[in-house]
């Protein structure tokens, strides 16, 4: 089930625009890897913006404010650490995402309370019945 599915529409509209950034003369040597770093080089061509070089990350080629930080589902992604974190959260646009050092026990304990407020777990875990718990709510 998306929702928002507008919102997602336009960030990926926009997104299809951007350019691909890559790190200067990640194309020319192996070594180095495309992923982006800023250049800082006195004499630095990408730097200045020379025509014919690949563009510099800007701040213009942001998406839409409305639509940032929404998970591909639509849903808006929030870091839950226990029980208490769930009752503040909105089922109808709200999704949870378990933190990474929460443990098994607890773990099971969010996803179950979290089937009962009907929100959905973005990250049950490999546990059977984990899983189980979050599909039953999604076929719901």
């Amino acid at each position: 089930m998306v929702i928002n599915k507008e919102l997602l529409e336009k960030r990926k509209k926009i997104s299809q625009h951007r350019p691909k950034f890559v790190r200067q003369e990640s194309w020319r040597y192996d070594r180095l890897a495309e992923n982006w770093r800023k250049p800082k080089g006195k004499d630095n061509k990408m730097r200045l913006q020379v025509s014919g070089v690949p563009q510099l990350v800007k701040v213009g080629y942001r998406g839409p404010k409305i639509a940032r930080g929404l998970h591909p589902s639509g849903y808006v992604d929030n870091l839950v650490y226990n029980i208490n974190d769930l009752l503040s959260l909105d089922s109808k646009k709200d999704a949870v995402r378990i933190g990474h050092i929460v443990g098994k026990l607890k773990k099971k304990q969010i996803v179950t309370k979290a089937a009962e407020l009907g929100l959905k777990v973005l990250n049950p875990g490999k546990d059977s019945t984990l899983q189980n718990k979050s599909q039953i709510k999604e076929n719901e």
